[in-house]
């Protein structure tokens, strides 16, 4: 054996020698995430917890133990109306978004051909998000005004007498904004979902003597499954969560959880508003729980 040789396989040895355990390996590469996670997310929901049974007036907060924010969040008649006020428009917003999502979601992967032309079509969804939300939801106070667009056409082209009041600051032109708003979150994993499906299963289906509708159900519907659970979490999470919809396209006629901890906020009563975080944040939780049981989403992550 040549020297060359032989110094080839002291190096060889000496790199197994320091060569680290695999378990110890993972555990670096996991690092950066685990750090960021929890200084970003676990953090932060651990302050707020503590916060929750903080004592404080209209002055300041003081560092107590006591659970009487808990005791007026879930002890107030006020406060299950609002939370199930909030419930119903996370129900409307995503049952129309729902809709809406995969009907744009399926003509987008299966009517047209051409993947240059369904990417162009999907971008053309996403223009409205190049503004930012309040100026998409304030664009439809002119719209839906007492002499807005849709009142001046329809007592112009005389199908009413008087123009319609409930259009604008109402729960109709809440759930409107919010399905404006939060739609392409529905359309987006779903899209993703349905160009997965291989084709051939639709065309087997059809040989089959399969109807078009008997596709979309047996076929389609549950392998898009999966898209429509993450669209669900998206829409219900960010519906919970939305406070400034509410205010404005209510005009201050109806309230939600988010506005309510807002109003508590602008009060410094931050423990009550904190309460109230943590016992939403528990119930969008269960909520995904509930999805997660239903549908496996890890196909698709």
């Amino acid at each position: 054996m040549t020297t060359a040789q032989i110094a080839d396989v002291g190096e060889t040895k000496a790199r197994r020698e320091i060569r680290m355990p695999s378990w110890l390996t993972s555990y670096l590469q996991a690092a950066p995430l685990a750090i960021i996670l929890f200084c970003f997310l676990l953090l932060p929901i651990l302050m707020i917890t503590v916060v929750s049974f903080w004592d404080y007036d209209f002055a300041q907060m003081y560092p107590d133990f006591v659970t009487f924010n808990y005791g007026e969040t879930l002890g107030s008649w006020v406060t299950w109306k609002t939370y199930l006020n909030t419930l119903k428009f996370a129900f409307m917003v995503w049952a129309i978004t729902l809709f809406v999502g995969f009907w744009v979601a399926y003509f987008l992967a299966f009517h047209i051909r051409s993947s240059a032309m369904q990417m162009v079509l999907f971008l053309v969804c996403t223009v409205p998000f190049l503004t930012s939300n309040i100026i998409r939801m304030i664009s439809w106070i002119p719209v839906l005004g007492r002499n807005g667009l849709v009142n001046t056409t329809l007592v112009n082209s005389g199908l009413i007498a008087q123009p319609i009041e409930w259009l604008l600051y109402s729960d109709f032109a809440v759930v409107l904004a919010m399905v404006h708003l939060y739609t392409l979150f529905m359309v987006t994993p779903i899209f993703n979902t349905l160009m997965r499906i291989d084709k051939s299963l639709v065309e087997a289906a059809r040989d089959a003597g399969a109807s078009g509708w008997q596709t979309l159900t047996n076929v389609i519907l549950p392998l898009a499954k999966p898209g429509m659970a993450i669209g669900t979490i998206f829409v219900v999470t960010l519906v919970m969560a939305d406070f400034s919809t509410v205010q404005v396209m209510s005009g201050g006629q109806s309230a939600s959880v988010a506005l309510m901890m807002k109003n508590q906020m602008s009060l410094l009563q931050y423990p009550a508003a904190a309460a109230n975080a943590v016992v939403l944040l528990a119930l969008v939780l269960l909520m995904v729980a509930g999805i997660l049981r239903i549908v496996d989403i890890r196909k698709e992550l």
